[in-house]
């Protein structure tokens, strides 16, 4: 038999257990690909909301939000975000949260078939001066969504303004571990929480020093949480609790030497 025919030989034997391993490889999406793409798992039904958008004119419109975030490029959300009118915004808890929407009941604006995903940062406050279908979108008791207008586009053209959707809660990726930043003064210790995967939203923390037991934090706003105790010069470890009732601590995040405006990362849930 000749050197060719074994070659041809061999590899007809073995198609058949290389191509089911063929066809599970795929291509690993990248951040901005997942901003917008559809999620793996969600958290709840469709339903019902409206949406509109504002154009950044400036910079510092990524900056700041009523979450604490601050620079939401800097903290990996870019423009998938989005404010909450009160009856979605839960007084800040949902801040970190991730929502799928889409845009429906008009052929003539919506971009059929597609979704986008985007993380609560901000909140959009009510305009009690107009009323909720004149002008007051966000005021009590209505669900809307307040997008970046490169967020909207995804889902229908500019002109529809304000436009019908469906949203439903969906369990957030992120890459790397939980980011905590930690600020301060003295023996009061303010910590901003971000880049959590899973749930997103963070409705408990406690923190640990060496020399010190478990400290539940409170809720200073969005998802800045404080503490006033005196854990300097000692490694700081962070237990975050999420929305679905998941829990997962970090050890020694933060090593003795911390000082106020330095970021850590700690672990990340499964998302």
């Amino acid at each position: 038999m000749s050197l060719n025919s074994i070659h041809t030989h061999t590899l007809t034997l073995l198609l058949p257990l290389l191509l089911p391993l063929l066809l599970t490889l795929t291509v690993k999406p990248t951040v901005s690909d997942r901003s917008y793409s559809s999620p793996t798992s969600s958290l709840t039904e469709w339903k019902s909301a409206r949406a509109t958008f504002y154009a950044a004119s400036d910079p510092r419109d990524t900056v700041a939000g009523a979450c604490g975030y601050g620079d939401l490029v800097k903290r990996g959300f870019g423009m998938a975000t989005v404010g909450l009118s009160s009856a979605l915004f839960e007084r800040g808890q949902i801040c970190g949260g991730c929502f799928e929407l889409k845009c429906v009941d008009d052929l003539k604006w919506c971009h059929q078939g597609t979704s986008i995903i985007v993380t609560a940062t901000n909140f959009c406050p009510p305009n009690y001066g107009l009323e909720s279908q004149s002008g007051g979108h966000c005021n009590p008791p209505n669900k809307h969504f307040l997008l970046p207008i490169d967020a909207f586009e995804k889902i229908a053209f500019w002109k529809a303004s304000n436009m019908n959707v469906q949203y439903r809660r969906i369990k957030c990726i992120r890459e790397g571990g939980i980011r905590f930043v930690i600020d301060g003064s003295g023996y009061f210790i303010s910590v901003l929480i971000s880049n959590v995967a899973g749930a997103g939203d963070v409705v408990a923390v406690k923190i640990k020093g060496s020399r010190t037991g478990w400290l539940p934090m409170g809720r200073n706003w969005g998802q800045v949480w404080h503490v006033s105790a005196d854990l300097k010069n000692q490694p700081l470890s962070f237990e975050v609790t999420t929305s679905d009732g998941v829990t997962i601590t970090s050890y020694s995040v933060a090593p003795k030497t911390w000082e106020y405006g330095q970021s850590f990362v700690g672990k990340q849930f499964l998302s």
